[in-house]
């Protein structure tokens, strides 16, 4: 009776789970200020929109030879092989163990004569079964924080897989504008260029003063200037989609002009989603590892519970090579086998503190996501509407400065005003339409960074 308590307070010992809680809870939805509304559903392949086939290439050939790409691809494989040992770990492990040895056998030990005192061949082979029962599941819980990693590394190629498209798609926009630039600038430079002529031509006449045709040929510099920097910024910005391709120096020649709609409308809400945490596979992945670590956390917890193991085996054991191999050298055994955690340093428990720890880690990384999801989702909103009512203006402003440089080129036609009179107003024309370029430019990244925030097609039920 004494052994039998004893036994049962060892045990009751070993079980003792200290208090460790999780300190940090995942933000709730109603705490996130999303609206009631449900936005329309976003293509997989929104970028088909602009309607440039040249980027629907672009954005092929990146996601298929992206470096960034074949990295998420291998955590995948690496979650995977996780998930398979932990499953492999859950069933039975067989074994065969075979040991043959010349060895004297002791004279003073088990080993009856005539053997005893000899020198002789001692040999075995046993084939062996051991079997975790797994009674309290910590193996189980194992299992499910690998399955949730392997979920993780997935969506986080969901989410390398529209980072890298939206990169794409705001680069060749970047290669749109610089194009848009260089355009205006040329015909820029042909407009005052034909103005130099007829200036020149007037001084000959003694019609204009030299410093005319000085201003004149001020203005046409600047806008070589400007078109000199355009087409440096298409070169960049060509190289940038080789390297976004994972492609060599041969890539940016195989870019040719850009046929983007830079207005084409996407299908895109006026407030924020009630569904947006559902559209970030990231957030997804982030929730993933907060299941993981939850279950990292449980096999820490139930570490402290006893391992019951089915041992069995069976094999030949005998003095002698010939003897190895007979019918009674046979040997079989079977039964159970219970390790329990008595005393260990503090280890188990330090072990627990982790994996709470890393669980506290998990939430806080996803409450950091998802606010970092709203705000983004928020801010391109704002900036999207900010630049149509800008763009709006801006056109006035182009119109306006377009319309005092014919008014200004007739009196200096009539002979009323001197070439002088158009240098400022030919300066500022130049900007404005450079700034409605970028202002055009500016409102379609945009409108893909909303995309990009609200998931870019990727939709997962996260409750």
């Amino acid at each position: 009776m004494k052994v039998a308590a004893l036994s049962i307070s060892a045990l009751l010992a070993g079980c003792a789970i200290p208090a460790s809680k999780p300190a940090v809870a995942p933000v709730s939805d109603t705490a996130l200020g999303l609206s009631s509304d449900v936005a329309p559903a976003i293509a997989a392949d929104w970028w088909h929109g602009f309607g440039d086939p040249q980027l629907d290439r672009l954005v092929g050939d990146a996601v298929a030879g992206s470096p960034s790409l074949d990295a998420a691809l291998a955590r995948i494989g690496q979650a995977q092989a996780v998930l398979a040992t932990r499953n492999a770990e859950n069933g039975p492990d067989v074994t065969l163990d075979a040991q043959e040895q010349y060895a004297r056998l002791s004279g003073r030990y088990t080993i009856p004569p005539p053997f005893a005192g000899s020198t002789r061949f001692v040999g075995s082979v046993a084939a062996n079964l051991n079997w975790n029962l797994d009674l309290f599941g910590r193996q189980k819980a194992a299992i499910a924080g690998a399955r949730a990693s392997v979920q993780a590394a997935a969506l986080d190629l969901s989410a390398a897989r529209l980072s890298l498209s939206g990169a794409v798609v705001q680069t060749y926009i970047d290669l749109a504008r610089a194009e848009a630039q260089a355009a205006i600038a040329e015909r820029t430079i042909a407009t005052r260029t034909n103005s130099l002529r007829l200036v020149n031509v007037r001084v000959r006449n003694q019609l204009n003063s030299k410093l005319d045709a000085q201003a004149a040929t001020t203005l046409v510099a600047q806008a070589r200037q400007a078109l000199l920097r355009a087409q440096a910024a298409q070169a960049l910005a060509r190289n940038a989609l080789a390297a976004l391709a994972g492609r060599g120096a041969d890539y940016p020649a195989t870019i040719g002009a850009t046929r983007l709609q830079l207005d084409a409308a996407l299908p895109l809400p006026q407030r924020l989603p009630a569904d947006l945490l559902a559209r970030r596979a990231d957030i997804g992945a982030a929730q993933a590892r907060i299941v993981a670590a939850a279950a990292g956390r449980q096999v820490a917890r139930k570490a402290f519970y006893p391992n019951v193991n089915l041992a069995a085996l069976a094999g030949f054991q005998a003095v002698g090579l010939g003897n190895l191999l007979a019918l009674d050298a046979g040997t079989v055994g079977a039964g159970p086998a219970v390790h329990l955690p008595i005393f260990d340093n503090g280890r188990l428990k330090a072990d627990l503190a982790g994996a709470t720890a890393a669980l506290d880690l998990a939430t806080a990384d996803y409450n950091d996501r998802v606010a970092g999801a709203v705000r983004e989702a928020g801010d391109a909103l704002a900036r999207v509407g900010a630049l149509a009512a800008d763009r709006a203006r801006q056109r006035e402003v182009v119109r306006g400065f377009s319309e005092t440089g014919r008014l200004n080129a007739v009196r200096v036609a009539s002979g009323l005003d001197s070439r002088l009179e158009l240098v400022d107003n030919d300066v500022r024309t130049l900007e404005a339409e450079q700034a409605d370029a970028n202002l055009a430019a500016d409102a379609a990244q945009q409108r893909v960074a909303l995309v990009l925030a609200l998931g870019g097609g990727f939709t997962q039920d996260i409750r």
